[in-house]
């Protein structure tokens, strides 16, 4: 009962005029930022930090967090409507909204992922109010080992992604990771696959370069090929009638996908340096793994859409609780925020909520608010959206490939990560052609960063003893998971090729 006395007077806090204004500010601001190529969630709230200090402590840091909140509905937008991913949170969100768009259901994925934005976004909020000292214990608890153990457990559920050719899934995970190894070495400091001596790898390959080379360029270059040169156009249509409709479809194909993203999105969010991308990556991959018919992920399915989309804002709620409670960011926009709370004379930490339950309630209450705010603008927006969609792909083309340059640029300011992208969509053009799957090599390149170093770290802790993925108590369990699932396609194999002997000797 205590709970609900705090959370009414920090809903009270959140709804004060001033307050209101700034997340209905921040929230719309934040989902047009979040659709833009290249700037995303950290780029907004760096950008829009100054501005606060005309307002109070408390509405500043209401403010940051609706356009964190908004940011991450926004990713979705571009990510289905040109195939090109607004932020990093939001590329798992292309596998399935970008073919939806492309059957002429735009607006089945837009609304879907909106609805499942919400769905994440207050699952999320529900268990941070409940739960928030006992989870942050939780993710004190997670060392190296066990962090490793998870980004193990996440390439286990994609080794499936690239289809029964589990040769070229695990080739692409070897592309991708080789890709996030370049650069310097994060304990011996030491330069490394810096090709050719060119300086602009030395520090390393940008995620979200390499996302829009693969999904905006090297998506523009096949349906070029793929139409032959033809005029193309989107079939997208929209109307009252039609967003209620794909409301209803969103929810009864697209809860699992839902449930999966919410838990699970909110669960790594927590955890200290792991944040929305591999949260909404491994939501998908684990709701694929788990669907009745994987075969249609990456066709156009709406789970595939609801579950990066509901992990990724359900992170976004999870990366906040750490930050608040010990005063760890868990994603790079919550780094931003800390930084500002330091700033404006808050300190983060476990005696927050005692020593400002105002401030912190305050801050939960808009949670709420902005989740709801970010949903009711959102759909709003969509007859905007698809109109984009109706535009022939001749016009749409050109405007793709200069919002991918742009984003490229925006994302390092570096040309040399301009020429990077081009190549890796022209690269990503070729490996569709053969039939490569890029979903895994994006899933490495986002995962190794994490995982080498806490490999690294905790065989150095066990002195090169690989046995301490299995002896430690919450480590152990998730190893032995992800070695199970790992060896699953071999056993397929194993069994079809038994099943095929036996039916030829029958």
């Amino acid at each position: 009962m205590e709970i609900l006395g705090l959370l009414s007077s920090g809903l009270i806090e959140a709804l004060q005029p001033i307050n209101l204004l700034l997340i209905i500010l921040g929230v719309t601001l934040g989902l047009f930022i979040g659709m833009m190529p290249g700037l995303g969630s950290v780029n907004g709230v760096a950008i829009l930090l100054p501005i606060t200090f005309l307002v109070p402590p408390a509405s500043a840091i209401i403010f940051l967090a609706a356009i964190y909140y908004g940011a991450m509905y926004g990713g979705a937008i571009s990510s289905i409507t040109l195939g090109i991913p607004g932020a990093s949170t939001a590329v798992a969100t292309t596998f399935d909204g970008r073919p939806l768009a492309l059957k002429g259901k735009a607006s089945l994925a837009l609304v879907t992922a909106a609805i499942a934005s919400f769905v994440g976004g207050t699952v999320s909020i529900i268990l941070f109010t409940m739960f928030a000292p006992m989870l942050a214990s939780v993710a004190l608890s997670f060392g190296s080992p066990e962090i490793f153990a998870l980004m193990l457990l996440a390439f286990a559920t994609f080794v499936g992604l690239g289809g029964d050719d589990i040769p070229k899934t695990i080739l692409s995970i070897c592309l991708g990771l080789v890709f996030a190894s370049v650069g310097f070495d994060e304990i011996s400091g030491e330069p490394r696959l810096v090709f050719f001596g060119i300086s602009g790898f030395l520090h390393g390959i940008n995620f979200l370069v390499l996302a829009i080379g693969v999904y905006g360029i090297g998506e523009m270059l096949w349906t070029i090929d793929t139409t032959r040169g033809k005029i193309t156009q989107t079939e997208a249509k929209i109307s009252f009638k039609g967003v209620v409709s794909d409301t209803k479809e969103s929810v009864t194909k697209g809860w699992k996908g839902m449930s999966i993203g919410s838990f699970l999105g909110f669960f790594v969010g927590i955890l200290p340096a792991a944040g929305a991308t591999p949260g909404s990556l491994m939501a998908y991959g684990v709701t694929k793994l788990t669907s009745r018919n994987p075969d249609s992920y990456g066709k156009g399915n709406p789970d595939g859409v609801a579950a990066p989309e509901a992990a990724n804002n359900s992170a976004s709620t999870g990366s906040m609780l750490p930050m608040l409670t010990l005063g760890i960011p868990g994603s790079p926009t919550t780094a931003i925020l800390l930084g500002g709370m330091v700033i404006w004379g808050l300190t983060p930490g476990p005696r927050l909520f005692t020593d400002q339950p105002a401030f912190v309630w305050g801050l939960i209450g808009s949670f709420y608010v902005s989740n709801f705010f970010a949903l009711v603008i959102n759909l709003s927006f969509i007859p905007l959206f698809i109109w984009m969609l109706r535009m022939p792909f001749t016009i749409l083309a050109p405007m793709i490939f200069v919002l991918s340059i742009v984003g490229g640029y925006a994302a390092t300011n570096d040309m040399h990560d301009v020429w990077l992208m081009i190549g890796f969509g022209l690269s990503a053009f070729f490996l569709r052609k053969f039939d490569y799957p890029l979903a895994p090599a994006v899933l490495a390149i986002v995962l190794g960063p994490i995982a080498e170093p806490t490999l690294r770290q905790s065989l150095l802790l066990s002195s090169g003893d690989f046995t301490i993925f299995l002896t430690r108590p919450i480590a152990g369990p998730i190893t032995i998971i992800a070695i199970i699932l790992i060896l699953l396609p071999l056993f397929k194999v194993i069994k079809d090729r038994i099943w095929g002997r036996n039916t030829r000797d029958a």
